[in-house]
């Protein structure tokens, strides 16, 4: 039997990467819904800031400073979130970083680090909520990747292989969970206007010019506000879907490579990309 639409109201969503762009953008949606919020993210100061929008919401909020990266901080997490909390439902990993720089221009260091946030964080974080959303009669964990998880162009090897990652973990676990309360969701944004550019780490190879020229294509490229993305992430979780595609960009991306499945890099590459 099919199931209904996912309600969010007064059940209670931990989101990552909470303090800016999607993750906060999926916390003010989620509070007009009237989902209750445990916010993460790293930077403590951007965490209170995205508090500040919420709150006016009235649900119950709680904020946590947390380094995903971290294995002992991940695994007593839980159990400070129940401390606020008596109950989890939603579970947005959405805790992200990029590096710039193609493969050989960057070190095992730069790689290393991004993995630990962007595919480790996820699979920690699933690790320490799966057995409480178990719990619960209508669950779903909503994994952020990428557009270059289905897609992967040059100077993305490691956020590449990390989105990768994260939607194959996601798509597995979404078939072991099958007939369980919870569900899966993995997201493929496109070009999002977020910070995630501007935060990057960069080679120590590259040049101040071509850093800067990187920058300006980044801001072409990531347009869409993250508050119509949230929409579009919080609309495809309500209908349970398997993949979420955010913006007409990761939906042409999406079509090329089912289309040109090893040949769509030459066409991109001709369109600018």
């Amino acid at each position: 039997m099919k199931k209904s639409k996912l309600d969010f109201r007064d059940k209670t969503a931990v989101i990552t990467g909470a303090g800016s762009g999607i993750g906060r953008a999926l916390a003010q949606s989620l509070a007009t819904r009237g989902c209750h919020l445990a916010l993460v993210d790293i930077n403590t100061d951007s965490l209170a800031e995205t508090a500040t929008l919420v709150r006016p919401s009235g649900v119950r909020l709680s904020t946590h400073t947390l380094d995903v990266a971290s294995r002992e901080q991940v695994a007593g997490f839980p159990a400070q979130v129940l401390r606020d909390h008596p109950t989890i439902d939603l579970l947005f990993n959405n805790a992200g970083v990029a590096v710039g720089g193609h493969f050989l221009e960057t070190t095992e260091a730069d790689f290393d680090w991004l993995f630990e946030i962007n595919f480790h964080g996820v699979v920690r974080m699933t690790r320490a909520f799966l057995p409480m959303l178990l719990a619960r009669p209508d669950a779903h964990i909503i994994n952020t990747a990428s557009i270059f998880g289905v897609i992967a162009p040059a100077g993305q090897t490691h956020y590449s292989a990390s989105k990768f990652a994260v939607r194959g973990f996601s798509d597995a676990l979404r078939h072991e969970l099958e007939g369980t309360s919870v569900g899966v969701s993995a997201v493929c944004p496109g070009g999002i206007a977020t910070s995630i550019a501007t935060s990057a780490r960069f080679s120590t190879k590259l040049s101040k010019e071509t850093i800067a020229h990187q920058l300006a294509k980044s801001r072409r490229l990531l347009r869409k506000p993250p508050a119509v993305a949230a929409e579009i992430i919080l609309a495809g979780v309500e209908r349970r879907r398997a993949r979420i595609l955010v913006g007409a960009d990761a939906t042409l991306g999406s079509w090329l490579e089912r289309l040109m499945p090893t040949r769509y890099w030459t066409l991109l590459k001709r369109l600018g990309a």
